[in-house]
């Protein structure tokens, strides 16, 4: 069963870091487009950045840039997301899913990221 499955979601004060996982299993292709979209209360959803899982570099949206960190480890199958100076706007459901960040395919549960003092 093809799944993603995401973890480290936690509370971390302003200022904080923090490290999201999102794991990949039964997969049988080689690499793909994962991404990280977060959902803050109330709000849409948010495209926040992808790494193509063949690549080293990460692509990042304008508010997180600078602050985040997409890397892949293909030996573990997993693609983290490291949250450095984290801001109370950060605060949300974060997601991994596959495919193009317009055409986001297969989600994992989510991970919730509560930034507050």
């Amino acid at each position: 069963q093809v799944q993603l499955v995401e973890s480290g979601g936690d509370l971390v004060q302003p200022g904080g870091s923090l490290k999201l996982s999102c794991a990949m299993s039964g997969f049988t292709d080689g690499y793909r487009w994962i991404n990280w979209v977060r959902q803050a209360p109330g709000k849409g959803l948010e495209w926040v950045s992808n790494i193509y899982t063949g690549s080293r570099s990460g692509y990042y949206a304008d508010s997180v840039k600078g602050r985040f960190t997409i890397s892949r480890d293909n030996a573990k199958n997993t693609v983290d997301l490291q949250i450095v100076n984290a801001k109370p706007d950060d605060t949300g459901v974060y997601y991994c899913a596959t495919g193009g960040s317009d055409d986001l395919q297969l989600w994992g549960q989510g991970a919730r990221v509560t930034v507050s003092a």
